[in-house]
């Protein structure tokens, strides 16, 4: 594995299709998952804050997106998407773990925890939640006609997608958004963004904060105060509905928040999980010798610890 967190995907095959993901390290299981129109390569600067502190990554393509297959028929929604997961890690003998998600990934590990599949501790980043999406533009594109459904206009909504959702433009290099945009390259790849894109439906979480309030599991949300996708209200309703969570609101960063903050967020998330999911105390220097991120932590509403 490579400085930078890459490495050489592996395949596994699911009742959905075959799902690439990248497995590194030892020890108690990290799983990351990405949302739209993303990919684990989202992941590349985590994988290493985790490994390097006695912690097993996998990073997971979801079905119909990365390097996974993108089949003409199985569910790509979140809950079809949480049980081809479930299958993953029972095939690799996990069957306890921490999960990152971000965006429709953080729907999916919600429903992980939900169902019961094994979460010990949760990580969402600006994270699909309750019926806070999908959101407009999302919805347009479900409208679009089969003539519309061409490559150029699956990359110029990519485009502008990252545009967008990633605030510092020397964080969104063409380099970047070219390994984003070659999953869904071609006509092939644009039918397969359209079906992504119509499988985000909105369902799953809906109407569940009592279920959430029930969870026994820590959770550490971290939000863009500048996401124009999902606003900060979303991240409030979250941290509000968990018992157990906290949250740290990042200024100058907007939606794709591991892309616009992977220096501050991955070394901060690879130390909660030490210290929550694996129980050892905090280690402020580091191997980097850095010392503590600086960030924003809002107290829940009432609370006052």
């Amino acid at each position: 594995m490579t400085a930078g967190g890459r490495a050489e995907p592996r395949r596994a095959r699911t009742s959905g299709g075959e799902l690439a993901y990248v497995d590194v390290g030892e020890g108690p299981a990290v799983v990351f998952l990405h949302g739209f129109p993303t990919s684990s390569h989202l992941w590349r600067h985590f994988l290493p804050a985790v490994w390097t502190a006695g912690m097993r990554g996998v990073a997971v393509d979801l079905l119909g997106y990365g390097a996974s297959e993108k089949p003409d028929g199985p569910r790509l929604d979140v809950r079809a998407q949480a049980g081809y997961v479930a299958e993953l890690l029972a095939g690799l003998g996990i069957d306890r773990f921490a999960v990152v998600g971000h965006d429709l990934g953080g729907a999916v590990a919600q429903l992980l925890a939900l169902d019961g599949a094994g979460v010990r501790a949760m990580v969402l980043l600006d994270a699909a939640a309750f019926d806070g999406w999908p959101i407009e533009g999302v919805r347009m594109l479900q409208d679009a006609r089969a003539e519309e459904e061409t490559p150029e206009l699956v990359a110029g909504v990519m485009d502008l997608t990252f545009e967008l959702g990633i605030a510092r433009e020397e964080r969104r290099p063409e380099e970047l958004l070219a390994t984003y945009r070659r999953a869904f390259a071609g006509p092939e790849g644009a039918a397969a963004f359209f079906r992504a894109v119509r499988a985000i439906d909105g369902r799953g979480l809906v109407g569940r904060e009592g279920d959430l309030a029930a969870l026994d599991v820590p959770a550490l949300i971290a939000w863009g105060e500048e996401d124009p996708f999902l606003p900060v209200e979303l991240a409030d309703r979250l941290n509000e509905a968990m018992p157990m969570s906290s949250l740290a609101l990042l200024p100058g960063c907007s939606h794709f928040l591991p892309e616009d903050a992977s220096e501050t967020l991955a070394p901060m998330v690879g130390e909660w999980l030490r210290v929550r999911y694996l129980g050892r105390g905090h280690d402020h220097g580091g191997e980097a010798g850095g010392g503590p991120v600086p960030v924003e932590l809002r107290r829940r509403p009432g609370d006052d610890r």
